[in-house]
Parts: structure tokens; sequence; C-alpha cells
């Protein structure tokens, strides 16, 4: 690859890249869940509340705590376009809205990895990473919904 012509160079680390990119765009949406959790699925409806902040507890009483990756990533706006048929601003713009009613929106994490440490350490806690980055013998989390 030092040999090939920069232009030919540059025109490969460019395929490479989508290539990349669209794989990890074809890795479905896990929805997961604390351990702690009652329920074993979730619909789509009941997500889209627990995201607005309709529904706040679990069956057995546990707030309900979701979180969200950061505006940008294409999990999130995989996960907005999916749930709310919205984009990640669309919704960033209502929970801005929730703020000025005292209302706090879904906590940030950066990466699959810190959303899957969030829900594992926090009863309650509910968000969606890639499936990919799920262990097979994951016994802290619960899987509550695939996304396509």
């Amino acid at each position: 690859m030092l040999f090939l012509d920069p232009i030919l160079r540059r025109a490969l680390l460019l395929v490479l890249g989508m290539t990349w990119a669209l794989s990890a765009r074809a890795e479905k949406l896990l929805i997961i869940a604390s351990a702690l959790v009652p329920e074993n699925t979730v619909s789509v409806k009941e997500l889209a509340d627990i995201y607005i902040m309709k529904k706040q507890n679990w069956s057995n009483g546990i707030k309900v705590i979701p979180v969200n990756r950061e505006v940008a990533s294409t999990e999130r706006e995989e996960f907005s376009k999916e749930i709310f048929n919205l984009s990640p601003q669309q919704l960033s713009d209502y929970w801005n809205r929730l703020r000025f009613q005292g209302k706090l929106p879904p906590s940030v994490q950066t990466s699959d990895q810190a959303v899957l440490n969030f829900v594992r350490s926090i009863p309650g806690a509910i968000g969606y990473i890639r499936a990919n980055q799920l262990s097979k013998d994951e016994k802290d989390v619960k899987i509550l919904l695939q996304l396509p």
C-alpha cells in the first residue's frame, strides 16, 4: 500500500472506511435492561413511553432509568428513527423542553460498552447497544427487544 498512487490509496481507504461503517450499521440494536428489571420483553410503544418519560417505574416499582448514546452516534440515530421516527436532534429538543419542567432527560453514554456497564450497575436501567457487543453468557443484563 505504501507504493500506491496517492489518489488510489485515498480511494482504497475510503472504500475500506465505508465498508466498516456499513458493517457496523448492519448489526442489530438490542434493547437491554438491568437483570433486576422484572419484565422479560418490552414493546416499541412501551420503549417510546420510557424514553419520553411517560413510563417511570417497572412493574415491581423499581424506577426506570433510561440511557442514551450521544446525539451524533449512529446507534442513537437508528434508535430514534426506529422508535420515534424522529432525528436525535428532534428528540434532544423534546428533552430540553422537559428540562424546563424540572424533568431530567435520559443519561448519555459515549459507547456501547459504557451503556452496557451503566445498565449492569444501575437497577432499573435500560439502554441499547449493538448486538455484537453482548457476550453469549452475559448474566448481568436482559435482552428485552431486538430492533431491525
